[in-house]
This record gives structure tokens, C-alpha cells and sequence, in this order.
């Protein structure tokens, strides 16, 4: 339970920083189009969080304490101490959940339900929460088993959880860095100008940057993409397959994945 209003009340402050950041300073200033697609991106996000609650009353961290309680999962077995252990659980999560996001790319099935994510006609701090509620109860399945896997930490998977959607928050938001201050983060981490390009219409850009926090995924295994064919402010978002106004309602949405 205190996991859970952790979580809840980091997530409501972020989107209103960062609502307020892209008022003051948008990437795109004609972009955000809020009172028609606000509704629709965050009630997907109560569904998705109801479904979680309902449907999977074990999930990561409960995962997590169990794998604690029994002392298993392969971390256990390096010996490394627990700070270390911490370090290498955050980072093999993260990279589990990039490696689980190349997937959804590559394959038909998942792409299905990941492409809703994908039709997003612009982007800001709400487009963090648009998911299909099938893909998030995949994804907390997939999670939950790496957790058991390499044994890592109650504290390490809340952690994790917490910057994970501080950073989906942030890397979605319709924000402008100057392009040194993008470029000296986005050397360690996801900058929203580098994810934007994953966002694009164009075959070739969205299926790079596959990255959710750190940027050393992509640059080591080839899905870095620095610079798309237009900059930030240009680039056509979205899927050329579901632009029609009728498609971005939300039962259209929810019925996506079987058209």
C-alpha cells in the first residue's frame, strides 16, 4: 500500500511539473490538442491501472519479497553485496524492459497491442500512460518473471518502478532543451527530442530508440538513431494506418488490436 501511494503521488506530480514545463517551454507549441486527447490517454491509464489490481494480484515487488523470503534468483548466487546487487538488478530491468520493447516491434502479435501506444497524433506528458490494457498485464507478467529470475530486491523493483514512470513521464513530454543540454544528457539518458524520433510516422525512425531511461541500450546494440530525417519540432508522429478522428476514440482504441 505504501508502495502503491509512493508511486501515485510521484506520478501526479510529475505530470503537473512537466504539464507546466511544456506550457512554458514546448517543443511544439500548436502541438498539444489537450481536451481531446487528455481524456482519452488517461482514463487508458486508470483502465490499465485497474487491470493490473484486478487481474494480477502477484506483480513485480510482491515477486520480489517472495524471491527475498526464499533466497533465490540468480544475483543471490554472485555474492555480490547488496548495494552492487541493487546496481545490477536496476540496470538488467532496465535492460529486460528495452529488450521486451524491441520485441513488441518485432513481432506481429505484440506489435498489435503495443502499436496503440504508437498512433498517438502528438506527443506530451499524457501519451506516457497510452497503453493497451493487454500490453501492460504482458509486461507486468514479463517483469514479474525477471524479478523471480535474478532475485532482485523489494526496494531495487520499487525503485525501479518509480523511475520508470518518472522517465515515461518525461521522455513523452512536448518539451525544447537547447541541443547542448540535450546531447549532455541524452550521453547517459533518454531525452524527449531522442525519443520523439521513435515516435515518428517513418518505418526507419520508429523502430529506434528503443530505450525507456538509459540511452546505453540503443548505442550498444545498434538502435541508436541521433538525428531523424526532420527536427523534433517536425516530425510527423504517429501510424499512417490510424489517423482518422474516429480512430483516436478510446472504444476504437481498446478494439484496435483485433483490426
Amino acid at each position: 500500500m505504501i508502495e502503491a501511494l509512493l508511486r501515485a503521488a510521484t506520478f501526479a506530480s510529475l505530470v503537473a511539473i512537466l504539464a507546466f514545463a511544456e506550457w512554458r517551454r514546448p517543443r511544439n507549441p500548436t502541438a498539444p490538442d489537450r481536451r481531446h486527447r487528455w481524456p482519452v490517454n488517461f482514463t487508458l491509464g486508470v483502465i490499465n491501472v485497474v487491470a493490473v489490481r484486478v487481474l494480477m494480484p502477484w506483480v513485480a515487488v510482491d515477486a520480489a519479497h517472495w524471491s527475498e523470503l526464499h533466497r533465490t534468483g540468480l544475483l543471490r548466487l554472485t555474492g555480490a553485496s547488496p548495494m552492487l546487487g541493487a546496481l545490477l538488478g536496476f540496470m538488467l530491468l532496465d535492460l529486460a524492459v528495452y529488450t521486451q520493447h524491441l520485441v513488441s516491434h518485432r513481432l506481429p502479435l505484440l506489435w498489435r497491442l503495443h502499436r496503440l501506444h504508437h498512433t498517438d497524433l502528438v506527443l506530451d506528458v499524457s501519451s506516457a500512460v497510452r497503453f493497451h490494457p493487454l500490453e501492460i498485464l504482458l509486461s507486468m507478467a514479463f517483469k514479474t518473471g525477471v524479478v523471480l529470475l535474478l532475485g532482485v530486491s523489494a526496494e531495487t523493483v520499487i525503485a525501479f518502478e518509480i523511475a520508470l514512470s518518472a522517465f515515461a513521464l518525461f521522455t513523452h513530454a512536448n518539451l525544447a532543451f537547447p541541443i547542448p543540454v540535450d546531447q549532455a544528457l541524452r550521453s547517459l539518458f533518454v531525452t524527449p527530442d531522442m525519443h520523439k524520433i521513435h515516435h515518428s510516422v517513418e518505418r526507419a525512425e520508429h523502430d529506434r530508440n528503443f530505450g525507456f531511461q538509459f540511452s546505453v541500450w540503443d548505442r550498444l546494440f545498434g538502435t541508436y538513431l541521433a538525428r531523424g530525417a526532420n527536427p523534433p519540432a517536425r516530425i510527423r508522429l504517429g501510424l499512417r494506418e490510424f489517423r482518422s478522428p474516429a480512430e483516436q476514440r478510446l472504444p476504437a482504441l481498446l478494439l484496435q488490436p483485433l483490426r
